[in-house]
């Protein structure tokens, strides 16, 4: 072979490795170069050269489904590298895949139709590119390989790579040093995912215990009647709020006027730290986790539960007597999964009622969305309804932060003729800053309201917010009139005061347990 058939070579063997072992370059969608080498690109040299000594050339077909195959290989590599940068955890494609449209349609309604139809066509021409570089490499390689003497050098070196990734021993034989973390266990992986999913009858083992709910809820009881509950999710409210030192300093004013806002209504705040079922995204599988009291950080065990007929807090403050409402802003289409938890009103975007104007995607500002679930469902005197237990995940917080929506004296009276265009600043402290400044006006307003509010967030922000090698834990408050209701949860391990103590009390399934023990009039926490 010439001088140059043997560049060709080593730069078409040099192209096929970089697209399978690039990484993510934190934090953002961008990839690096990575100077390792992809296995499995070197067990597919060996099969190539097989191939070649026992059928001849590659035909043309051949050589198109093995690009298209590099192609697909590419891109599971680049969700298995970029996934856990930006939302700390592996992709899932049974679960994730069912939520891209809705996250495409997220972004696209931040663009104008010319920036979707330019991504659109980059995306479709890339595509395409890697498509033909794939196959030209390909067949610059299969043509290299008629030589007998190449291909025994490729099965040879093949196999003495696959002895050394095989001799690895961890922490004590180093062997797989310049390879790249393959490929193979994500597709096993997700493989694996899909049989448990489709596979019958799977569903009570593997979820395993949860709590009995068998406890009353005699301390939320008092001469007026039942306290309302309302278990507010605070989106991508985490623990990098409190530990991140400029972004707790540029929240300490709004904390401080929450905490103002407390004192002035008379009600107390016990605090705690919780480590979230999910990171980044994926807010339903903290929510499950809470409501359930069962472990839901796998998407499968989420699954598995909504097929189940598990109690739910949702289930056993109905059996208390409990009006049971779930107070869902963010959802703007059918939600069949909903009916496992069986609120008696089930109020999504459309049956909210709002009238204002569109505040970006998720539209329905939270201080809006909160004043009507006040004014629908908990402003009429206790002795002439029944108590009410609301779940209200908010959206204003949601990546990408923005826009932000005013902050109205008036919620319910007075909405701005273009909140979506007056946002006064970008990014997550600013949206933090709202939820706090928000929730202050709340307590304001109902000074003297019963009401329990237990603020959780749900998981930390994506990674470009949360820092590098953030943890999972998230803050939650609990916010009552009641100092004996306060003590229960201190007994806990609660601290007094909007800043919890470290570290977490535990994960965010076990807090189910300990608001059934705290609201629970026949024992004493401990």
């Amino acid at each position: 072979m010439t001088a140059a058939g043997w560049l060709r070579v080593g730069l078409a063997f040099f192209v096929l490795n970089t697209l399978l072992t690039f990484e993510n370059r934190w934090p953002g969608l961008g990839v690096r170069y990575m100077p390792r080498l992809s296995f499995e690109l070197c067990l597919g040299l060996a099969l190539l050269a097989g191939w070649v000594a026992w059928r001849g050339a590659l035909s043309a077909r051949a050589a198109t489904g093995l690009a298209l195959g590099t192609a697909a290989l590419v891109a599971v590599r680049y969700a298995d590298v970029t996934a856990p940068a930006l939302v700390g955890r592996p992709v899932n494609v049974y679960w994730d895949g069912r939520h891209a449209l809705d996250l495409i349609e997220v972004a696209a309604r931040s663009w104008s139709w010319w920036h979707v139809a330019g991504v659109v066509l980059a995306l479709l021409l890339g595509a395409a590119v890697l498509v033909l570089v794939a196959r030209r490499a390909i067949v610059e390689l299969a043509r290299a390989l008629a030589s007998t003497a190449l291909r025994r050098g490729s099965v040879t070196s093949s196999a003495a790579l696959a002895l050394c990734f095989a001799a690895y021993v961890p922490d004590q034989r180093d062997t797989r040093w310049f390879f790249s973390l393959p490929l193979t266990p994500t597709l096993w992986n997700q493989a694996t995912l899909l049989a448990q999913v489709l596979w019958p009858g799977h569903g009570k083992a593997a979820l395993g215990h949860g709590p009995a709910f068998d406890t009353d809820l005699q301390s939320l009881r008092g001469p007026q009647g039942a306290a309302d509950v309302v278990l507010l999710f605070a989106e991508s409210y985490g623990a990098v709020a409190l530990d991140d030192a400029d972004l707790f300093a540029a929240l300490t004013p709004s904390r401080e006027r929450l905490q103002h806002a407390l004192a002035a209504s008379e009600r107390q705040v016990v605090s705690a730290r919780v480590r979230a079922a999910t990171f980044g995204g994926a807010s339903w599988l903290s929510h499950a986790s809470l409501l359930s009291g069962i472990d839901v950080s796998d998407p499968v065990r989420h699954q598995l539960l909504l097929a189940s007929e598990r109690p739910t807090l949702v289930s056993h403050f109905a059996r208390h007597g409990y009006r049971t409402v779930g107070w869902m802003p963010g959802i703007k289409r059918a939600w069949p999964e909903g009916a496992f938890y069986g609120f008696e009103r089930f109020a999504d975007d459309p049956r909210l009622g709002y009238r204002g104007p569109d505040v970006g995607y998720w539209r329905i500002p939270d201080q809006v969305a909160m004043a009507l679930l006040q004014e629908q469902e908990l402003s009429a005197p206790a002795a002439t309804r029944r108590p009410v237990f609301a779940v209200f995940p908010t959206v204003s917080t949601h990546a990408p932060f923005e826009p932000l929506p005013l902050l109205l004296d008036e919620p319910l009276r007075a909405p701005p003729a273009n909140a979506s265009g007056q946002s006064a600043s970008k990014g997550y402290a600013d949206s933090l800053r709202y939820q706090f400044d928000w929730l202050a006006r709340h307590l304001e307003r109902t000074a003297s309201s019963r009401q329990v509010l237990i603020v959780v967030g749900d998981h930390q922000p994506p990674g470009g917010a949360a820092g590098r090698n953030a943890s999972w834990d998230v803050p939650v408050h609990v916010i009552t009139s009641d100092p004996a209701l306060a003590h229960r949860f201190e007994a806990i391990g609660f601290t007094p005061g909007l800043q919890p103590g470290a570290p977490a009390l535990g994960a965010m399934h076990d807090l189910t347990r300990w608001l059934l023990l705290a609201f629970d009039g026949r024992a004493e926490p401990h």
